[in-house]
């Protein structure tokens, strides 16, 4: 790397930082003001048929006793629900409320918009060439792709910027 030049880390950062602003830019406008960057990092990271919450912590690298924080936080906002584990009855989901669903489509949408503007900037030719290269890095850096689900905004939630849940509730928990 030439004296001057950006690391490899940044020049990932970067874009993905000004993604991060504009869905949150987004999302206070749409009325969708009332929860942290922190708290979408646990958020995004529901699965779809809910999460434990020990698994929530470990992928958004917390303490159990902060996602516990964070999602005491969402749940009183209205983002999620916890509900008995149909695996294991002295456990408990986080699934995401439908709140989190509507602030998921104005996510979707502005992270599809940037997508596009993106696109048009390299050309489809090297959107796509970037898209396979970040995949191929997700193998050797994402301890949970092959567990979690594609996440928000854009894949669970998704591992993206301010996400939503990846799934719906069931009738009645939302």
């Amino acid at each position: 790397m030439a004296a001057g030049e950006l690391n490899t880390g940044v020049l990932l950062f970067l874009p993905y930082r000004a993604l991060e602003s504009r869905v949150f830019a987004a999302l206070a406008e749409a009325g969708f003001d009332d929860f942290t960057p922190a708290q979408a990092r646990v958020l995004q990271r529901i699965g779809p048929r809910g999460t434990r919450l020990t698994e929530l912590a470990e992928q958004a690298q917390v303490t159990k006793q902060t996602a516990g924080f964070l999602v005491d936080q969402l749940e009183k906002t209205g983002y999620v629900v916890r509900v008995p584990d149909p695996t294991d009855k002295r456990a408990r989901l986080v699934c995401g409320a439908e709140k989190a669903w509507a602030a998921k489509k104005v996510a979707d949408a502005v992270v599809a918009e940037v997508e596009r503007e993106w696109e048009e900037h390299l050309g489809k030719r090297r959107m796509q060439q970037l898209r396979e290269a970040l995949t191929s890095l997700r193998e050797i850096t994402d301890p949970w792709a092959q567990r979690a689900p594609a996440a928000v905004p854009g894949g669970g939630l998704q591992h993206g910027p301010a996400a939503a849940p990846a799934r719906r509730p069931a009738p009645g928990n939302g």
